[in-house]
This record gives structure tokens, C-alpha cells and sequence, in this order.
């Protein structure tokens, strides 16, 4: 089913009820199950290469299920691949760009034709739901054609300056850097790494793409659909194995021009800091968040709790923008919390290939571990209100099935409070004002999204200018803190959730894969 055909998912229209999604996803998880088990291989320049041994991926969904045997990249294939990079970096800058643009464009329609397959795959590999798993196929298209336009519209970056003097002409323009390291996460393991990918590759530079060691089938998916629109040898390279050879080579080398990173803040600081140690380079950080959402004694109870139970439990709060805090005002604390209770027993936790499934499993049982870890602390230091069970029964004895858990009673400070956990965990505090909510919100360092449900005009816009975050929704029963969308909600992070002032999803993200150098002639 192409694109253009009568519906569209995305994080926001995640409860489409269309006969053809239903039927689409599951006859491609069938053929998904059927593919699986295979060795693949790492892609550089153009060929397959092997690295000095294979790890295995196996399904959080069931681990009986081996997605796949993937190659190790040492810092010898991590080097071939920047140098085969950096080999085509030279022919594809020089491609004019309406050229480019037409190549990755053919990629995202390759994309959104494959989306079903895609989104199965996904599902297997790293526990999406089908919904979830189609809204980031869908992204990933779109943001490709998003940053394709961005480059037209700005007629490619070249405009003409003004003059000192009559016989003086400049024109500004802005030029790729040359090879970028992309270092994708598991959590969107197809828009994350197409989106990057896509701001780099745009402006004609090239891409080493390395993603997340719990999600290299759906990035390999993606290298041949880009690769199939037309990408020439060279122009993107896949790595996949331990983060730690790769990220060494590619903070030392010096062919790497820049990196773009989405992941923990303890690794992009330390990539950050390494990367820079020589000379400045750029390096894009997005490195999660603990957002908050504020509910007042304005708000529409009904909004707020499947604004915040959505936000907070979709995709099991493994995603960087998900609701881990709420501030509740104390006037409506009570029928808040024991609606959010009921809302959260409504929440199916499952094998997320079935239909009514809105909780799939975690990513692993390191995952697991961490939230056995965060309610131990909860139970000992506050209030479990719900959750808090490993589910073990049936066919999820075989996975990695963890039930949505609601705390509140914490103190001020508390690790489950300030540490991004990226788990289905979340803390509730009553407040007595608006201005409390919002300065116990901005009291973390991180400031990637946050929502506030208010039925009055004015507290809204205090919200938004108070708020120091660079994400913000109000009443959005779809997800408080959930839902950036292509051209819709620009995607950046403030303070330690992010490292360049300019999100993805947002028109201004191709720049920063560029720069300026304006050129003066003299006639």
C-alpha cells in the first residue's frame, strides 16, 4: 500500500482501526518469522565484509527467536568504512543536489512501499507494537522528504550577499563537511537512523552508519532501501557490533568530519569530549530526557490522564521524549491518580504482534534487571501505586514483559526522580500551584519535551514561557510529552538533552550538517 492511500500513521493517529494496516502487518510478520535466523554481513563501499566474529540478536518478544547473526566491526572495518567514505565523499558533494534529492527521495518512497515489512520486522527486533512500529516507518520517509525540501527551498544554500563596492560580488554558500559517523539507537532503529543519516546525506556528505547492537536487521533494511533508490557505492556504509571499537576509532580518526549521536548522556559526553580533544568538530548530541507533565486545577481530568498514560507507558517509556514525572495539583491529585490506576489496568502488556497489545516487552533483560532495581527503590523509599511485576506466564515466560508502574511519595532528589530510566516507570507529586509545578520540572538537567493540561489560556502561556524545555505540548491527549512529527514539532533538546540548539524534525537540521564559506570576487 503506497503513501498516498487513504490513511497515515503516525504517534499521534496511533489507534487507526484500517482492515488494511491489520492485514498488511501480520501477512508481513509471517513472512518476517520465515526470514529470520540468517548472517549478515557489514556493508562498505559497496560490498559485504566480514568483521573478526558474529554476535547473535535474539527477540525481546520471545527469546527463542533469533532475529539474526551480525558481524563484529574492530577499528580495522570501522577505518575501511571511513575511508570508503571518504573515497566517495569527493563524486557525491559534486552531484548536483536536485540529483541528490531525487536519489534519497527514491529511497523514501522505497520506505513507505516496504513500510509493512519494515514495521514487522521492528516489532521482532526490538518489541514495537504494529502501530508504534508503522508510525516509524512512516517517519523515516518522511523526514528524508522533509530534509530533501528543506535543501529546494533554500535553493541549495547558495545565496548572493551584499556589495562594498560596484565591482565586488559575494555569494555565501554552504558545503558538506565530508564523512559523518551516524550512531543510531534501538528505540527508533529506522527514523532515528534514516533521519540522521538523511540531514548528513542531504547536504552531500557521506555516512558511517553504526546502529544500536539490539537493532542492526532494521538498520540493514534501511541501508538496502536507500541503497536501492540509487546511493552509489560508498556513500553509506554499515558497521554493526560493540560500541566501544567503533566509537574508538571514529572519536580518533581523523576522516571523520563530524558525528551525530542519539543515546545516554554518559556516552555522548564522553564522545563529545573525545571527538574534540584535537580541534573543534561538530558533534550532535540528543541524549534523552525525564520530562515532566504538569496537570492544574484547570485541567480536563479526561485529557490529562490518556495524555499522560500514553506519554508514559507507550513502547514500554523507552523512548527519550516518554512522561517519567507528572505534577498533579493537590485539588485534583486524588481523582487523578485513581483514574491514571484504572486507565493503567486497561493497558494490555503482551506479545506486541497481537492486535489489542499496547505494551510489548522491554528491550532485555539488562532492562529487565533495571526495572527490578527502580521498584525495589520504589517500594523502599515511596509509594508503589501500580505495576511493578515481572510477567512471567505463558508464552511471556519467554520475553521480557514488565507491567506499567505508577509511584508517587518519593523525596526531592530521588534517583527514580532525576535518572532518565527508560522504562515504564512513573513518579507522581502533588503540587499546590502552577509555579511549583514548573519549578520542580525545570529542576532537572535535562530539558528535551514536557506538557501541560490546563484548560486556561493564561497558564498555558506561562507553561510555554517558563518551561525550559525544548518540546512542549499543551492538552494533548495523544501523549503529554509524546508525538514530534516531521515539519510539524521540530525535535530538540535544551540544557543536557542535547548538544546544538537545533532538533531533528525541525527546519533547521540540514544546516547543521553544513558550513559556510562565502566567496568574494572582484571584477
Amino acid at each position: 500500500m503506497s503513501r498516498g492511500q487513504d490513511f497515515k500513521i503516525t504517534y499521534s493517529t496511533l489507534g487507526s482501526s484500517a482492515a488494511a494496516v491489520h492485514d498488511g502487518f501480520e501477512q508481513a510478520v509471517a513472512a518476517a518469522l520465515a526470514a529470520l535466523g540468517g548472517s549478515h554481513s557489514l556493508w562498505i563501499g559497496g560490498r559485504e565484509r566480514q568483521g573478526a566474529g558474529e554476535f547473535e540478536v535474539r527477540s525481546p518478544v520471545d527469546r527463542r527467536l533469533l532475529v539474526g547473526r551480525f558481524q563484529v566491526a574492530g577499528r580495522g572495518e570501522v577505518a575501511a568504512a571511513i575511508a570508503a567514505a571518504g573515497d566517495a565523499f569527493e563524486d557525491w558533494r559534486r552531484v548536483p543536489w536536485p540529483e541528490r534529492l531525487a536519489i534519497l527521495r527514491r529511497g523514501a518512497d522505497r520506505i513507505s512501499a516496504r513500510r509493512f515489512e519494515l514495521a514487522a520486522l521492528m516489532s521482532l527486533e526490538v518489541g514495537k507494537t504494529r502501530f508504534e512500529a508503522l508510525a516509524d516507518a512512516e517517519e523515516a520517509a518522511d523526514l528524508i522528504r522533509y530534509y530533501c525540501q528543506q535543501l529546494e527551498e533554500a535553493a541549495g544554500f547558495e545565496r548572493p550577499m551584499g556589495r562594498l563596492a560596484d565591482n565586488e560580488r559575494t555569494r555565501d554558500v554552504l558545503r558538506p563537511y565530508g564523512v559523518w559517523a551516524v550512531i543510531s539507537p534501538f528505540n527508533f532503529p529506522v527514523a532515528l537512523a534514516a533521519g540522521m543519516a538523511a540531514g548528513a546525506l542531504v547536504g552531500g556528505n557521506t555516512v558511517v552508519l553504526k546502529p544500536a547492537s539490539a537493532a542492526p536487521a532494521s538498520a540493514l533494511e534501511l541501508y538496502r532501501l536507500l541503497v536501492e533508490g540509487g546511493l552509489p557505492d560508498g556513500v553509506l556504509n554499515l558497521v554493526t557490533g560493540a560500541g566501544g571499537p567503533v566509537g574508538e576509532e571514529v572519536v580518533t580518526n581523523p576522516g571523520v568530519a563530524g558525528i551525530v549521536f542519539t543515546g545516554s548522556r554518559a556516552v555522548g559526553f564522553e564522545l563529545h569530549r573525545r571527538f574534540n580533544a584535537a580541534r573543534p568538530r561538530p558533534c550532535h548530541l540528543e541524549l534523552g530526557g525525564k520530562n515532566a507533565a504538569l496537570v492544574t486545577a484547570r485541567a480536563d481530568l479526561d485529557k490529562a490522564v490518556e495524555g499522560v498514560a500514553r506519554s508514559a507507558f507507550g513502547f514500554g517509556g523507552q523512548k527519550c521524549s516518554a512522561c517519567s514525572r507528572v505534577y498533579v495539583d493537590r485539588s485534583l491529585a486524588e481523582p487523578f491518580r485513581a483514574r491514571l490506576v484504572a486507565r493503567m489496568g486497561e493497558l494490555a502488556v503482551g506479545d506486541p504482534r497481537d492486535r489489542e497489545v499496547f505494551l510489548g516487552p522491554v528491550i532485555d533483560e539488562a532492562a529487565v534487571a533495571r526495572y527490578e532495581r527502580a521498584i525495589a527503590a520504589a517500594r523502599r523509599d515511596g509509594r508503589l501505586l501500580a505495576g511493578g511485576e515481572r510477567l512471567t506466564d505463558g508464552d511471556r515466560a519467554h520475553g521480557c514483559y514488565v507491567t506499567p508502574a505508577l509511584v508517587d511519595g518519593l523525596p526531592d532528589g530521588h534517583e527514580l526522580v532525576t535518572e532518565e530510566l527508560f522504562l515504564p516507570i512513573l513518579c507522581l507529586r502533588e503540587v499546590d500551584s502552577l509555579a511549583a509545578a514548573l519549578e520542580l520540572a525545570n529542576a532537572s538537567d535535562y530539558g528535551l519535551t514536557a506538557g501541560i493540561f490546563s484548560e486556561e489560556p493564561a497558564e498555558v502561556e506561562t507553561f510555554f514561557d517558563r518551561i525550559e524545555a525544548g518540546v512542549a505540548y499543551a492538552n494533548r491527549a495523544s501523549g503529554a510529552t509524546t508525538g514530534a512529527w516531521p515539519g510539524v514539532n521540530p525535535f530538540c533538546g535544551w540544557k543536557a538533552s542535547g548538544s546544538t540548539g537545533k532538533g531533528g524534525c525541525g527546519p533547521y537540521y540540514v544546516q547543521q550538517f553544513l558550513r559556510e564559506q562565502s566567496r568574494t570576487v572582484m571584477e
